[in-house]
């Protein structure tokens, strides 16, 4: 019972819960059965019989059906011919026993010396023989195949002289018998001898696929055969019962067959996969076990055959024929196999030298550094690539310690990982990954990754120089971070650091208070733009980061947060608030005046100023908040008049907060009818006649709130509702226009349109016209007044429109007058037919004599051009007679009339003129005609390259 013992407790291993039932099942059958033969079943004869004959043929039948249940279920397994030719051998075993048990229990009389039994039990080894074949680990070659059959031999023949010496040649001796009883009787050691050699033949070279099934099915035919064993031997055979202990072994190899198959597929893929660690390393034992075994089978089995002559020779006995025949075939199948192992050899030698050539040729021309360390970390072997890569020769490395080539900030951690490793079990951790800094021959630390494998108790490293790569992650990791132009920090990185100071990580912080954070926005910077070109643009803003940068304390950070924005935070500042604002006010004045100074870019001097914007980090404040609240005050500065610090106050927030529900209110407001057109005439200052009016839009809310357009406008800019006002304003101009036009009142309306909504692809010059010609407006009864240039609109584009639109006898008025130099330019080159004074300049021309002059001037400029001059913001009659001495044709203000409606309008356009401070000018006096229609040689385009004609 050792060799089911020894298979039990191995498929019962630990974990192994669900094969444990089975288990206990066999066991309890197999030992129930041994402890009632080893009693003699109570005493009972006909019990010991049955359970000696029907109980083995149960036996021998449930293995049967067992393995031919498996063949049916295990569709997938390639074993599956071996487990029908063992159900067919169970199945000669158990119709053996049927026969002897009719003899002995139904008929109640002896088993004849040879029956049909004796023939089903010589065919229980043949197919058993063929199985074990199929379950064999196949040859590859032909030496293969004679070296199984040699090895077969070997331990067959060896048997067979220690058994032929023992009890066979006696048998074979037998007087009085016939020689088909001889022959009977000779036949079952000689199979058993063939199934022993076959079974020690698989044990040495047995398919590694389910190993414990097939290691169960060995035990199982071993008993078998040992118990055949015994039988065989003239001893037990001549005093054989059935029912005694001998049956036992049966009933135990018939069992343990039944339940072979069945052995892999117990439990759960979760328990294979834990242990499949376990197995491997069984298989590494067993494969060194096996191996040795191996290599002394030969030797083993001349030994047994030298024994079996010995024996022959010590008894007195005359040397056997059948023992030197069977002797000599073994040496010589001896001297075969020792002559084909020795050829085999020779040829793995050759092969492993080749292998071992080219290994060597990969390991010296590898650009990676192979190295070998022993379990102590010495260096036992270092590649030829460590010169190239280390700066160093491989044999110096040799026999120093790896440990000492590692950055010492580094050591701890590979120390760390690789006793982690070497802990770990090799199947379930076959390599890690190491990455340290490791000495170069100059000096310098290289960044080197090494894949790190277990030999022979030590390690295997290959090193490759990763250095370039962890500059290159390290740079990508900084631009992330910081902005490509300047190098200062980004928005990202800038929030960060405010996040830090705020929750006091920042060494040095205390209050939180004490952090403020700076918005620099540089006014004009588009002009520079637009002027000197976006590369000195570029410029600019790496000298004004420079600028911040040289500005500010040591310990304070700048950022660049996009376009011409930059930040700063400040930290570590007076926890008193009237001295926290001075410290932080006198930080911002020194940067804005840093930032103002002239720049030298491409060889010209460029002026810029910084309009800053301060927000204090209160308690509660989340670092979007503090960069927002500091954005508020930038704005803030720049409404002031740029240039200047503000600080961020509660209001700020509450003016967002203000205009945010208006603009909310304003998208419904064209919906709902909420607008109404106003219209402010236009006036003649020589004759107070109305010669135009000007369109201006009124918002009143459904809260009956009036908004003027310097209010709603500056919520709605830059957005769709500006170009929805546009539209809207541009059409009821013109549909009441034509209404006036109708009834007799051809006044001409000046419609307002800032350049970029004249620019936008909504309002082409076909839709102007389309419109005209919709109400019946003659477009000489229109004016678009320009109301001022957007940087970002290319003023060819400009010209090109407005070109069209003159084409078409749209009239061309030019806001703004006066204000800024880009009026001049556009007065150059686009075809302006009516000028509008700046309203600064007519607010201040009575009481400022330069301005006086300046206003003098570009009436002059006017007056030659031909164009027509019109002055805004004409409130008081000393404006009047100030503008008409100064030759301003036309004016504009409450010194005559404010906006009025429809019906107030058409009224004043029946009185027909408005009374003139000081009196009519005489009819006589040079005047450019202004009603009516156009005449083409008093109002001409002011282009300078004549208009073809359309």
């Amino acid at each position: 019972m050792s060799a089911p013992g020894a298979v039990l407790s191995q498929a019962s291993a630990p974990g192994n819960r669900t094969g444990l039932l089975p288990q206990m099942l066999l066991a309890v059958l197999c030992g129930g059965y041994a402890v009632g033969s080893a009693f003699g079943w109570g005493g009972s004869t006909g019990l010991a019989l049955v359970m000696g004959d029907f109980g083995l043929s149960v036996a021998a039948l449930a293995a049967a059906v067992s393995c031919l249940v498996y063949v049916r279920r295990a569709t997938t397994d390639r074993y599956r011919p071996a487990w029908a030719l063992f159900a067919v051998s169970s199945a000669m075993v158990a119709l053996g026993n049927g026969i002897w048990g009719w003899y002995e229990v139904v008929l109640r009389g002896d088993v004849p010396r040879t029956s049909v039994a004796d023939f089903c039990f010589l065919l229980f080894a043949p197919p058993a023989i063929i199985g074990l074949l199929v379950l064999a680990k196949r040859p590859v070659t032909r030496a293969g195949w004679v070296c199984l059959g040699l090895d077969a031999w070997l331990i067959g023949g060896s048997l067979l002289t220690l058994s032929w010496t023992l009890a066979l040649a006696q048998t074979a001796l037998w007087e009085g018998h016939s020689t088909a009883r001889i022959a009977l009787s000779l036949a079952y050691p000689l199979l058993d001898i063939m199934l022993v050699s076959m079974v020690l033949a698989l044990h040495f070279r047995r398919s590694s696929a389910n190993r414990a099934a097939v290691n169960t099915a060995i035990a199982s035919l071993a008993l078998t055969v040992l118990c055949d064993a015994l039988f065989t031997s003239p001893l037990l055979r001549e005093h054989y019962n059935s029912g005694q202990i001998l049956d036992a072994g049966w009933f135990a190899g018939s069992m343990l067959l039944a339940y072979a198959p069945w052995v892999g597929e117990r439990g759960t893929a979760e328990r294979v996969a834990a242990e499949r660690g376990t197995a491997e390393r069984e298989q590494e034992q067993g494969r060194r076990m096996s191996g040795s075994l191996a290599a002394l089978t030969p030797y083993l089995a001349a030994a047994v055959c030298v024994l079996g002559i010995l024996y022959n020779v010590i008894d007195g006995r005359k040397s056997d024929r059948v023992v030197l025949l069977t002797g000599c075939t073994v040496v010589l199948a001896l001297v075969v196999r020792q002559g084909i192992m020795l050829l085999d050899n020779m040829a793995l030698t050759q092969e492993l030298a080749q292998k071992e050539n080219h290994f060597r040729s990969l390991v010296q021309g590898s650009s990676d550094v192979i190295m070998i360390a022993s379990p102590t970390g010495a260096l036992r072997y270092v590649s030829p690539a460590a010169k190239g890569v280390y700066g160093c020769d491989p044999e110096e490395w040799v026999g120093t310690e790896f440990a000492t080539h590692i950055h010492p900030e580094d050591l701890g951690r590979v120390v760390h990982e690789v006793r982690r490793f070497l802990a770990a079990h090799a199947a379930e951790e076959p390599a890690t990954r190491i990455e340290c800094r490791i000495r170069h021959g100059d000096g310098s630390w290289l960044n080197v990754e090494s894949s790190v494998n277990r030999h022979q108790g030590g390690l295997i490293f290959n090193s490759r120089d990763v250095t370039e790569r962890v500059r290159l992650q390290a740079q990508l990791q900084h631009n992330a971070s910081h902005d490509p132009l300047t190098d200062l920090p980004n928005r990202a990185l800038f929030t960060e650091r405010i996040r830090q100071a705020i929750g006091g990580r920042r060494a040095g912080d205390g209050d939180t208070g004490t952090t403020a954070v700076l918005f620099i926005d540089l006014d004009g910077f588009k002009a520079v733009n637009d002027t000197v070109g976006h590369q000195a643009g570029d410029e600019l803003l790496v000298q004004a980061a420079r600028r911040l940068q040289d500005s500010v304390r040591a310990g304070d950070t700048t950022a660049r947060l996009g376009g011409d924005e930059f930040a700063a935070l400040i930290c570590g500042t007076s926890a008193d608030p009237h001295l926290r604002e001075y410290q932080v006010h006198e930080v911002a004045d020194r940067l804005r005046a840093a930032l103002s100074e002239p720049y030298r870019v491409d060889g010209t001097e460029v002026r810029v100023a910084a309009s800053i914007g301060v927000a204090f980090a209160d308690p509660g404040v989340s670092p979007g908040e503090l960069l927002r609240n500091a954005d508020l005050a930038m704005y803030r500065a720049k409404q002031a008049g740029k240039g200047r610090v503000e600080m961020y106050a509660p209001a700020m927030q509450a003016e967002v907060v203000r205009r945010a529900e208006l603009a909310g209110r304003l998208r419904t407001a064209l919906r709902d009818g909420e607008f109404a057109l106003l219209h402010q005439p236009v006036v003649d200052l020589g004759t107070g006649e109305v010669t135009a009016v000007e369109a201006q839009a009124r918002w009143r809310s459904a809260q009956g709130i009036l908004f003027t357009p310097a209010e709603f406008l500056r919520v709605a800019e830059d957005t769709d509702r500006t170009a929805q006002l546009a539209r809207w304003l541009l059409e009821e101009a013109v549909g009441q226009a034509a209404l006036r036009h109708a009834a007799g009142s051809p006044v001409p309306v000046a419609v307002r349109l800032s350049s970029r909504r004249l620019m936008h692809r909504e309002l082409p010059t076909k839709d102007v016209e389309a419109l005209l010609e919709r109400h019946g407006l003659p477009p000489d009864s229109l004016v678009l007044q320009v109301a001022d240039q957007d940087p970002r609109i290319s003023l060819d584009e400009l010209e090109r429109r407005l070109t069209a639109l003159s084409r078409l006898g749209v009239r061309i008025a030019l806001e703004g007058f006066g204000s800024g130099y880009a009026p001049m330019d556009t007065l150059r080159r686009l075809p302006v037919d009516v000028l509008k004074l700046d309203r600064g300049l007519t607010e201040g021309v009575v009481e400022s004599p330069r301005l006086r002059k300046i206003t003098a001037g570009l009436l002059r400029i006017a007056e030659d051009l031909g164009i027509r001059s019109v002055a805004e913001g004409v409130d008081r009659p000393e404006q009047v007679l100030a503008l008409r001495e100064m030759n301003c044709t036309h004016g504009q203000g409450m010194a005559f009339s404010g906006p009025l409606d429809e019906h107030r309008l058409r009224s004043s356009l029946t009185r027909g003129s408005y009374p003139v401070p000081g009196g009519a000018v005489p009819p006589d006096s040079p005047r450019i005609s202004v009603r009516g229609t156009r005449k083409a040689d008093e109002l001409r385009s002011n282009n300078e390259t004549p208009v073809p004609p359309a």
